[in-house]
């Protein structure tokens, strides 16, 4: 793969972009401190902004790297940051990306994740030469895959046990996209 680093990406009502630590308050407001929006997230609800300012000064640090992708989803037409999308690993060996989400429930079910997810898979395949990008959900959080699914992604199977959550261990639904597939 060719790496890129968080560049910003644009559809019709998104910009994808890197996150700052000025965006702290915006954060905790509209999703790391709602425990719904944490529920089947591998991190804590945050307890204050100081929490999310911290995770943003790391992430800040790590676009130092041109092969850490963490964009923030941001509405073009208010500016406002409602979510964030990200490469949680990569393996270079057989040029595979995979990516985890989340955004503030106030935005939930209008197609947004779906957007942003597109984007990001579309830059990976043709900007950054992967051959695979993939995406995992906790089983009880359905909605997720649906997401996936109608991004092209296809659904691959369920780990049992697979991954630990707010919720401890749990099962997770295995989804991906290869080059191949967009042809």
């Amino acid at each position: 793969m060719q790496h890129k680093g968080t560049a910003t990406l644009d559809t019709p009502r998104l910009v994808l972009r890197r996150l700052t630590v000025a965006d702290a308050e915006q954060m905790y407001a509209h999703w790391t401190s709602d425990d719904e929006v944490t529920h089947f997230l591998t991190w804590e609800t945050h307890g204050n902004v100081e929490a999310t300012r911290a995770l943003l000064g790391e992430w800040v640090e790590d676009y130092k790297s041109d092969d850490v992708y963490q964009w923030g989803i941001v509405l073009a037409q208010t500016n406002e940051l409602i979510g964030t999308i990200s490469a949680v690993s990569l393996d270079e060996a057989v040029d595979a990306v995979e990516i985890g989400y989340c955004m503030g429930r106030a935005w939930w079910r209008q197609g947004i994740m779906t957007e942003a997810l597109g984007r990001v898979i579309e830059f990976f395949f043709d900007e950054v030469g992967a051959n695979r990008v993939s995406a995992k959900h906790d089983v009880a959080n359905p909605a997720s895959g649906a997401v996936m699914t109608k991004c092209g992604m296809r659904f691959e199977g369920v780990r049992r046990s697979g991954a630990r959550n707010n919720q401890g261990v749990v099962d997770v639904a295995c989804y991906a996209i290869l080059a191949e597939d967009r042809a």
